[in-house]
């Protein structure tokens, strides 16, 4: 359901596409820690309890005289809500390793227990699960995303062709695929989708990986009060379609393991209306 234009995913790709190489400046580890203590208005005292440490250690980080080892950087990582990258002051340029992405710690994926995987972005990886199987598919969503007047569908298309083959997931892809039960998944989902028989709206044939904070519209109760049914920091899989009947309102189809949600609405997801939501 591609109801709003992801405006800074879009910027990033494009940087991607047209070789950006400029430098950030990164700011070092102790001053990181102590930005992100003082935001969150902690002394040292009390983060030191938080992530089981004494009230020295985080002054001698703080100070540049050492720096967290690798399990209080994953607790300091899970309390500010910030990757590791980001904690060491940013010394890795991070890209997803399945579409090439540049990410920043808002982008960047999470397991099940909720903390980062900075290997991949959120819409190619969520809750232990890869999104995409077929890089022909992957390439149709970022295109669709990336294409604009200064860079056409066709280049965009052979940059994309050219570079995925070079990251990880993808020369890895027999090792890391789940022997084709996640696609198993969606064939089904898609098939129960299509079994609505939803008047006007097309077969689905696809589902794509959506974030729910993307696609989560406000629907109007007959009592005037809003409702939302997602949660913004899910991935779902779905898709946008256009109605068969023509005019000016789309179909939207979000679904899980939970839920088979279907609804209507105009360009950039205005005046939504949901048609059905069934549960699983």
């Amino acid at each position: 359901m591609y109801v709003r234009r992801r405006n800074g995913v879009l910027l990033a790709f494009r940087e991607h596409v047209c070789y950006n190489n400029g430098e950030v400046m990164n700011m070092e580890t102790k001053n990181v820690i102590h930005e992100l203590r003082t935001k969150h208005g902690l002394s040292q005292d009390a983060l030191a309890e938080k992530v089981f440490v004494t009230r020295q250690a985080v002054s001698r980080w703080e100070t540049g005289e050492t720096v967290p080892n690798t399990e209080t950087l994953k607790l300091l990582s899970k309390l500010f809500n910030v990757s590791i990258n980001t904690l060491l002051g940013s010394p890795r340029k991070l890209i997803c390793q399945c579409c090439g992405m540049p990410l920043e710690d808002e982008m960047i994926s999470r397991e099940k227990d909720g903390t980062f995987n900075d290997d991949y972005c959120k819409w190619c990886y969520a809750d232990g699960e890869y999104m995409y199987s077929s890089m022909d598919d992957l390439i149709d969503v970022c295109v669709k995303n990336m294409a604009n007047d200064e860079h056409p569908e066709q280049e965009v298309r052979a940059y994309l062709k050219e570079m995925l083959p070079k990251l990880d997931y993808w020369k890895r892809y027999e090792e890391l695929s789940d022997d084709g039960q996640f696609e198993e998944f969606k064939s089904r989902l898609i098939d129960e989708i299509n079994a609505l028989g939803i008047e006007g709206m097309p077969k689905v044939t696809k589902l794509n990986a959506l974030v729910g904070g993307y696609v989560n519209l406000p629907y109007r109760l007959p009592n005037g009060n809003e409702v939302k049914f997602l949660d913004d920091s899910v991935t779902y899989l779905g898709n946008q379609l256009e109605c068969e009947f023509g005019g000016d309102r789309c179909f939207g189809v979000l679904a899980n393991m939970d839920f088979i949600l279907v609804c209507t609405y105009e360009k950039n997801g205005e005046n939504p209306e949901l048609v059905i939501y069934k549960k699983r």
